[in-house]
């Protein structure tokens, strides 16, 4: 690897399987003429291909530029674990595949998202799934995502060693379940406008004769949670308790081997945060 990086290898194909389903959403919006999409991490730049062909005005972004290969297109630098080089209320959307579970302080990225885009812009997100039934019970059986290996440990932890930069970065070490993966967007100003389709595990939908089992339980914890917070004003704690189960029970979330959502922006993260603490203290 050029610069002295050793890195290990990554299977591409999880990126491009993952891929087609973001290109299928974007074809669904039509004309992108004149809409700003920012990409990143771009990679080698199929993404950025894919959505300039679709008219876009695309702009990639990668922590190894130096890697991007798409002809006519710059990649510029940006690290999602500092402040992006890019204006605010600047994109109409952005694309983040696969990378928030590499990410130590996963709320930062998604705050910085929100800064770029333009009120009611998108973000595409997508990450591994561990709230499958599959995966749940991965974790119930040896606290793992996958069957076939153990909990990620010292021989996976570490996914690349940057020795000019004197940093290393990390494998699958922050995988984020579909619940915490919306609270946090919540808290950066985003609301969770979708949940898309990919590529299903059929071991899960196996699973899914438990279904009536998952029913009966979100039922009695969402009347134990309205007991606890009966305090909080009832318009705002029930909507927020019914997108909980309900995300809890989505078939997108129970079967897909992905998570892929779509997080419009509706306020600024400090506005966010602020409106959540006011609410609690009731």
């Amino acid at each position: 690897m050029p610069g002295g990086i050793r890195t290990h290898e990554t299977s591409m194909s999880e990126h491009r399987d993952i891929g087609r389903y973001v290109e299928a959403y974007f074809r669904l919006q039509g004309d992108l003429a004149g809409k700003i999409v920012v990409d990143l991490p771009a990679g080698k730049g199929r993404m950025s291909r894919a959505l300039r062909e679709m008219g876009a005005t695309v702009e990639p972004y990668d922590l190894y530029p130096e890697y991007f290969e798409v002809e006519g297109m710059a990649c510029r630098f940006a690290d999602l674990e500092r402040e992006l080089p890019i204006a605010g209320s600047h994109a109409d959307y952005a694309v983040f595949q696969e990378g928030l579970e590499h990410l130590p302080d996963q709320l930062r990225p998604l705050r910085e998202f929100n800064r770029i885009l333009k009120p009611r812009g998108r973000l595409l997100l997508t990450t591994p799934n561990p709230s499958s039934l599959r995966a749940r019970l991965c974790h119930f059986l040896v606290e793992g995502y996958l069957f076939n290996r153990l909990p990620i440990n010292e021989a996976s932890a570490i996914r690349m060693l940057d020795r000019p930069r004197g940093r290393y970065y990390f494998g699958h070490v922050f995988l984020i379940g579909a619940q915490r993966l919306r609270l946090l967007a919540r808290i950066a100003g985003f609301r969770l406008a979708g949940i898309h389709p990919n590529r299903l595990s059929a071991f899960s939908v196996l699973l899914g004769v438990v279904y009536p089992v998952l029913l009966a339980c979100n039922a009695l914890a969402c009347q134990g949670s309205r007991r606890r917070y009966r305090r909080l004003d009832p318009d705002w704690l029930r909507p927020a308790l019914r997108d909980v189960v309900a995300l809890n029970l989505h078939p997108r979330i129970l079967f897909a081997k992905k998570l892929f959502f779509e997080l419009e922006k509706i306020r600024e993260p400090d506005e966010a945060g602020a409106e959540m603490a006011e609410h609690a203290r009731r």
